[in-house]
């Protein structure tokens, strides 16, 4: 979508999420959202976070006329594609509560046996741009061992943080030779099409900027090193979209 503008919010002072009450996350994202309309003018906010989704999106879309994209759990094609009929799903603790994710678990099941798993610590390392350091690779392998042993065939990523480890998972499965065997599901693609297809149908081509906006609550600084770190590793379409020679990184203070 070369013909929008972005603004990103990193809320890493609040993180990790799921340790909140959804009573917190709830007024948290009011505040991002208002944000984003008041100082933006935003045509559209992609809450980017199942722990927030869960928490929060039924609030948002009964308050805000603003249109909104979320997160859907990412487990059907799992369900449906699963062969050995053994399916790993990673969350964050606040996410397995929630009750979309038990009514798609219902609908698909079937003979699927699903293993649930909380990846903790995780998130942080992403958050730090230490997504191919030994520490996250360690703690990796610890959680994916278990994995490997079950004999999964279908591992969903169901944090929006996960797949930014997705090289150093595919390097640690490559080593274990076992990588052609499992399929990683990242719900962010289909996530990045819904929002196309809703400002596609706003008609919404909102070139008002010259730049992008990335904000951070905590360190500005690490935002944009690893921000600058990933668009490195697109291709030269993506990166001509973000621009980031061309884009502004800034603390938000709220």
């Amino acid at each position: 979508m070369p013909d929008q503008n972005f603004c990103y919010i990193a809320d890493s002072a609040y993180c990790p999420y799921w340790r909140k009450s959804p009573q917190e996350l709830q007024d948290r994202c009011r505040k991002l959202t208002d944000f984003l309309i008041n100082q933006w003018n935003c045509d559209l906010i992609v809450v980017a976070c199942n722990t927030a989704t869960a928490a929060a999106i039924e609030a948002l879309r009964s308050e805000y006329s603003i249109p909104f994209v979320w997160m859907e759990p990412a487990i059907k094609p799992a369900l449906l594609h699963s062969k050995t009929g053994v399916v790993w799903v990673l969350a964050t603790y606040g996410t397995f509560k929630w009750a979309l994710y038990h009514r798609t678990l219902t609908q698909f099941q079937w003979n699927v046996k699903v293993i649930e798993q909380i990846w903790d610590g995780l998130v942080e390392l992403v958050e730090q741009n230490k997504t191919e350091s030994e520490e996250a690779k360690k703690l990796l392998t610890k959680y994916l061992i278990p994995m490997i042993e079950s004999n999964v065939d279908h591992i969903v990523l169901w944090c929006t943080h996960y797949p930014f480890l997705i090289p150093m998972i595919k390097k640690i499965l490559e080593e274990k030779k076992v990588w052609d065997e499992i399929t990683i599901i990242n719900p962010a693609p289909a996530v990045a099409l819904q929002t196309q297809r809703v400002l596609e149908k706003l008609r919404q081509h909102n070139k008002e900027k010259d730049e992008n906006e990335f904000y951070s609550t905590w360190d500005d600084q690490i935002l944009e090193n690893f921000v600058n770190s990933i668009v490195k590793k697109f291709p030269q379409n993506i990166q001509k979209i973000i621009n980031i020679q061309n884009s502004k990184f800034k603390h938000l203070d709220i």
